[in-house]
């Protein structure tokens, strides 16, 4: 038996996942950068400019932040003019982030060269394999999830 036949098969996954995150993640972080933002402020922008004005409670566990953060980026998009804050008039404790036209103007130019460049960075798979690595990623986070104690 050779030693690829010996590996434990789990961590040789997390392994090759890892590896193939990291290169994937540095074509959009490198992608991001050239637009004076970073991953999280764009990941913010992004968000309110797909699913519209969001409270700023709720924008950290749509794009996997904790609130703290979220505050000091929307503070940094505010200071860019691409965001403001707008108060819910039902609940004065609630705040809700809101794209500018000048955030939307913003993305309606960078978003189809970000899609670009990750297209780029994904284009060693097929649309079949892409599908494929969909549905088998789902599966694994699934799971992962489930099992998470």
């Amino acid at each position: 038996m050779n030693a690829e036949n010996n590996r434990d098969e789990s961590l040789h996954l997390f392994i090759v996942l890892s590896r193939a995150c990291e290169w994937v993640t540095a074509h959009a972080h490198r992608d991001i950068r050239r637009y004076g933002l970073n991953p999280t402020e764009y990941a913010v922008l992004e968000l309110l400019y797909h699913k519209g004005s969001q409270p700023l409670q709720q924008i950290g566990g749509k794009i996997l932040m904790t609130s703290g953060n979220i505050t000091y980026v929307v503070d940094k998009l505010e200071q860019k003019g691409l965001v403001v804050r707008k108060p819910c008039p039902e609940d004065r404790r609630v705040s809700f982030a809101e794209i500018t036209e000048k955030g939307t103007a913003f993305l309606d130019e960078a978003f189809p060269q970000h899609r670009q460049a990750i297209e780029a960075a994904v284009a060693g798979l097929t649309a079949e394999e892409k599908r494929q690595a969909i549905g088998l990623l789902k599966k694994l986070g699934v799971a992962a999830q489930q099992s998470f104690k």
